[in-house]
């Protein structure tokens, strides 16, 4: 479905689960392997350049493999019976030493957890630029008081460097997750036939050294073949960090509609057009996070019915990932480059959240009268009074600063430059800027922490 990537999986973490580079992957295995059992003694030191020079992915038939695997159960038969042919052409007491005490699984996990390896990579570069454009539209927009929404409606002020600093926050947490997830996913896989590299003999533990330590990766403490929390982990925090940032999109496309107009998608020729209304401006961007994040909680609930594998070796379980996996990351990867653009190229109209705290004549800050009356009336007492008046502003389409300045027993306790100062959205942002300013410092310190 080539059709849909750009709008949905334009990263670099597409490239990564290419077929060919799958393909490599399980041929970087195998070139390893080869060095790992020379360097071990198990196979002539003679054969491993005739071994990896044959483990290119161009020098496969892509298209043979894959209707051979159909038959084969799995890619890393047909895989190795191509590369044992095109080792034998270039030196056939090489191609005997092809695959040698390794299982199809090893050379397919161990192909995913570099390819993992990479998305990685990829994923923690695209999440540092989230974080400093988020930071640099947080400092911009610190002071731009919008009305805070509860239930879908109005409910205190806010600013909108609040509401992107929670993003934020909770990006900074992704960022750390990862640190502390990568040593315990980008392990080796192998195991052999059933987990016990018999075939290997004594030298089974020193392979496996040479084999991690040639591809740097660390070593499990038993081989993983039916043990699957690792990719679970992995997928769960790309679907987390999807998550995040498609409840940032689903905000921010309910702010641009055109009742509320506080924020707009970047403006750029033909974007968000409607094919039959010229006036629309429709969250292109918006929609196509939120497609992605709407599809990748089912493939999380593959990964987590995946769990379940037989035995040493699954039937059906492990098979189910090999394309849900890589789906779910290459999605989450367009979500973030997609939400980057975004939040790079956003339009902020502060004027118009300043505009949207007045449409209720001043009940948004109804809370504020009501704790300042509490001081003389009781909170019981101020808070029935108040909601009056506020029911009597919206029924009779009064602001309520005009009802509390001629309310008696509001006026024996609260002047109308009192009453103006409580009823004003910016001076009612409480700790607001302290936890803007707890957000970046620590944006700032991950930063300095990741150079």
């Amino acid at each position: 479905m080539t059709l849909f990537t750009p709008m949905l999986r334009h990263s670099p973490l597409t490239e990564i689960f290419s077929d060919e580079r799958t393909l490599q992957g399980m041929l970087d295995f195998e070139a390893a392997l080869a060095v790992a059992c020379a360097q071990c003694g198990v196979i002539p030191e003679s054969a491993v350049n005739a071994i990896s020079g044959q483990c290119q992915a161009t020098k496969l038939d892509a298209e043979a493999l894959a209707r051979a695997a159909a038959n084969a159960g799995n890619l890393a038969i047909p895989l190795v019976k191509q590369l044992t042919a095109n080792v034998k052409q270039q030196d056939e007491q090489a191609a005997r030493y092809v695959h040698w005490g390794a299982t199809s699984q090893d050379v397919i996990d161990t192909g995913l957890i570099l390819q993992l390896r990479e998305a990685f990579t990829a994923s923690e570069a695209l999440l540092e630029q989230l974080i400093s454009a988020l930071t640099v539209q947080i400092q911009q927009h610190q002071h731009s008081v919008m009305p805070g929404r509860t239930w879908m409606q109005h409910a205190l002020p806010i600013t909108f460097g609040l509401k992107l600093a929670g993003t934020l926050d909770a990006l900074l947490r992704w960022q750390q997750r990862v640190h502390e997830i990568k040593p315990r996913v980008l392990v080796l896989q192998f195991g052999g036939a059933a987990g016990t590299l018999a075939s290997l003999k004594e030298q089974g533990i020193p392979v496996t050294r040479a084999l991690a330590d040639t591809l740097k990766l660390s070593q499990a403490d038993t081989p993983w073949h039916s043990q699957r929390d690792r990719l679970l982990e992995a997928g769960g925090w790309f679907a987390g960090v999807s998550g995040t940032l498609g409840k940032f999109a689903s905000d921010f496309a309910l702010l641009m509609q055109t009742e509320v107009a506080e924020v707009g998608e970047p403006v750029a020729e033909g974007r968000g057009g409607s094919s039959t209304m010229p006036h629309k401006r429709n969250p292109v961007s918006c929609a196509a996070i939120l497609t992605s994040t709407m599809r990748i909680p089912g493939l999380m609930a593959t990964l987590y019915a995946s769990q379940n594998q037989q035995h040493e070796r699954a039937l059906g379980g492990w098979q189910a990932e090999w394309e849900t996996l890589p789906q779910l990351i290459t999605l989450t990867g367009g979500v973030m480059q997609t939400t980057l653009e975004l939040i790079s190229g956003m339009q902020v109209n502060s004027a118009k959240m300043r505009a949207n705290l007045d449409i209720t004549h001043g009940l948004i800050m109804a809370e504020s009268v009501t704790l300042a009356l509490a001081e003389h009336l009781g909170k019981a007492a101020a808070h029935h009074l108040v909601e009056q008046l506020c029911h009597r502003a919206l029924d009779e389409n009064q602001p309520l600063a005009a009802l509390l300045a001629q309310h008696t027993d509001v006026t024996p306790h609260l002047s109308a430059t009192q009453i103006e100062y409580l009823l004003d959205p910016q001076h009612a942002t409480g700790s607001n800027h302290h936890f803007i300013g707890q957000v970046l410092a620590r944006a700032a310190q991950q930063t300095r922490e990741s150079i």
